[in-house]
């Protein structure tokens, strides 16, 4: 009988944060497989927990993926863990639990703490839709290409950024998506000295630049999408007007919704404009 593979969230920040559930599973496994096992090794301590701890990290899970497999297949129960949040979301573990499915061994996520969503909850930008961006490049050209390709993106993106390229990162996007674009910065979320703040593109860049939004730390940023308006002449034109010759009006601005996100009444009016002479 396999064992079953756990995706444990543990605390961004707070302590308090992590779940009974979760305390109880890390509790119970056999193994943990962690990001950084000193890290890992001290959340275990303060909530007493002995259990045995394996390193998974970017340069390494290939090495320990098939003593990992092993040991689930032979009963072993392993719970998978990042140095803060949810497993997986810009953090390593995706072969282990790939190779986990492709090896019918049960895997079962143990919800909690993400800072994708805390970003988002308290951001007061439309959620209905989004993207998760992780880290931008590094560097400064790469990034700039990326953020322009970004420019039309309809939904609200979600980006991680270090401390030490808060404030290039802010200014890029002020050059490409405009100053007035509704955007928030979530700084230490959960933490002590926890920051949050929604404003337009341009008063971020400024109250980064005079220290205002305190430059240490861990940031989440969240990006309204491009408007309608801000599409015009854009993707959302052009897929219109690709779609118009093979159907109705209103099937189109349907099927153009469907597929950016937008609101299907807007694509329909913006869709008359564009046919009147």
């Amino acid at each position: 009988m396999s064992g079953a593979l756990f995706i444990v969230a543990t605390p961004i920040g707070n302590l308090e944060d992590l779940t009974p559930r979760a305390r109880q599973t890390l509790g119970e496994v056999s193994l943990i497989a962690a990001e950084d096992t000193r890290h890992t090794g001290r959340l275990l301590m303060s909530i007493g927990v002995k259990s045995r701890l394996i390193a998974l990290h970017d340069h390494n899970e290939e090495k320990v993926l098939g003593k990992l497999i092993r040991a689930l297949q032979q009963g072993d129960s392993v719970a998978l863990v990042s140095d803060a949040g949810t497993p997986l979301v810009s953090d390593p573990g995706f072969r282990l639990v790939r190779e986990a499915h492709l090896n019918n061994i049960k895997v079962s996520p143990i919800p909690g703490a993400s800072a994708v969503t805390a970003a988002l909850s308290a951001a007061g930008i439309p959620t209905d839709r989004f993207c998760f961006e992780g880290f931008l490049p590094s560097k400064q050209a790469a990034r700039r290409a990326r953020l322009a390709e970004l420019a039309s993106e309809p939904r609200t993106m979600v980006f991680y950024e270090s401390v030490h390229r808060i404030a290039e990162c802010v200014h890029d996007l002020v050059d490409a998506f405009g100053e007035a674009r509704p955007a928030f910065v979530g700084r230490e979320l959960s933490k002590m000295h926890e920051q949050c703040v929604q404003e337009a593109l341009g008063e971020l860049d400024r109250r980064i630049a005079d220290g205002r939004i305190v430059g240490k730390g861990e940031f989440v940023l969240v990006v309204a999408g491009a408007s309608i308006e801000a599409g015009s002449g854009h993707e959302a034109d052009r897929l219109l007007l690709e779609l118009l010759p093979h159907m109705p009006a209103k099937e189109a601005a349907k099927v153009a919704s469907r597929l950016t996100g937008l609101k299907k009444n807007a694509l329909y009016e913006r869709l008359l404009d564009l046919k009147s002479p």
